[in-house]
C-alpha cells in the first residue's frame, strides 16, 4: 500500500509504514481516476503500489543529492540537460544555449517571475528531445540571464508526472 506524508510539495511515499494521522493514501479507483484519503484503500479502489506497466513508454529521472531532477535532452540536436521545473510555465532557455542550438527571438515581451519582472523573448523550437520522447514546435522562453534550461509545465502537462523513492517516472498519459 502507498503512503504519502503531507504536505505534498515534493511527495515522500513511505511504504509499510504504520498509519498516522498525517499518512494519506493514494487509491486507483475502478473507473481509472485516482483518490487521496486518509484513511485505507476500499475493496472498490486498490492501492497504488507501482508505477505503471513496463509496457509503458517512460523516462525515469533519479533525484540528485540537492533534491532536484536533471534530464537529458536536446534542442534542434544540440545536447543539453533540463532541470525538471513545475514552477516554470514553459520551456526556459539561456540565450547562449538558445542560440547555440538556432532558436531565436520571435517577440519581446516582459513576464512576471518570484525574482520581479524580467525581459525575454518568445519563441519555437523546432524539435525538443528529452528521456524517450520527441516534441515538435514546443513553445519556449529565451531568457538572458538564466544559467539552466529548464523544462517547464508547457511540456510537463503533457505527461503523466510521478515522483516516488528519489525518483520521477515520466510517461504518456
Amino acid at each position: 500500500m502507498l503512503r504519502m506524508t503531507v504536505p505534498i510539495m515534493t511527495v515522500a511515499c513511505l511504504l509499510g509504514t504504520p498509519a498516522t494521522a498525517d499518512t494519506i493514501y493514494k487509491c486507483k479507483k475502478e473507473d481509472g481516476t485516482f483518490s487521496y484519503q486518509e484513511k485505507p484503500c476500499t475493496d472498490n479502489s486498490r492501492a497504488v503500489s507501482s508505477w505503471g506497466s513496463a509496457n509503458e513508454a517512460s523516462t525515469v529521472i533519479p533525484q540528485d543529492a540537492g533534491g532536484h531532477y536533471f534530464v537529458a535532452g536536446s534542442i534542434n540536436e544540440q545536447k543539453l540537460d533540463f532541470v525538471i521545473d513545475t514552477g516554470a510555465s514553459y520551456v526556459t532557455l539561456p540565450s547562449s544555449v538558445a542560440h547555440a542550438a538556432g532558436v531565436s527571438c520571435k517577440r519581446q515581451t516582459t513576464m512576471m517571475t518570484g525574482n520581479g519582472n524580467i525581459s525575454v523573448c518568445t519563441s519555437t523550437i523546432q524539435k525538443l528531445k528529452f528521456g524517450t520522447f520527441t516534441l515538435l514546435n514546443v513553445e519556449a522562453i529565451i531568457a538572458p540571464n538564466l544559467n539552466q534550461p529548464l523544462l517547464g509545465m508547457n511540456v510537463l502537462r503533457k505527461f503523466r508526472v510521478e515522483q516516488d523513492g528519489g525518483e520521477m517516472r515520466l510517461s504518456k498519459k
